[in-house]
């Protein structure tokens, strides 16, 4: 268990935002790879989630990104940029996923240990089942 432990943290690197235009920034460069253009991206405080996209294509980001280290940050935002790709959570959202962040179930994990200890809770709303088994194993 200590092993697994050691392996999940050397993803999490100490580096973190400088400030929202560095998080558009990220936007920015990750929807030009992924080959999608977001209507609108904002930053402001949300309660219970992340990060947010409407049918539109309009994208929120919680300003508590700002205090996350950058891998797990862009995990975040690459997920709701394949939203403007798949609007669900299944294989074919999965797949994408997979093709641009090799690690993003690990990261998902890393997200939701590192709200529970440093944010107070704040979980991302979609989990899937083996982020779930990996997060209980974690504490």
């Amino acid at each position: 268990m200590k092993k697994a432990a050691d392996q999940d943290d050397k993803v999490i690197s100490k580096t973190t935002w400088q400030d929202a235009e560095d998080i558009r920034w990220a936007v920015r460069n990750w929807a030009a790879r992924i080959g999608v253009k977001p209507a609108r991206v904002q930053i402001r405080p949300m309660k219970t989630k992340w990060a947010s996209i409407t049918t539109t294509g309009g994208m929120t980001f919680d300003t508590d990104l700002l205090k996350l280290p950058k891998e797990l940050g862009e995990f975040v935002i690459v997920h709701e940029l394949v939203h403007l790709l798949v609007p669900n959570h299944g294989r074919v959202f999965k797949s994408f996923m997979q093709a641009y962040i090799p690690e993003w179930e690990l990261l998902e994990t890393q997200l939701q240990t590192y709200a529970n200890k440093e944010l107070n809770g704040k979980v991302p709303r979609h989990t899937n089942s083996n982020s779930k088994k990996k997060l209980k194993q974690q504490l």
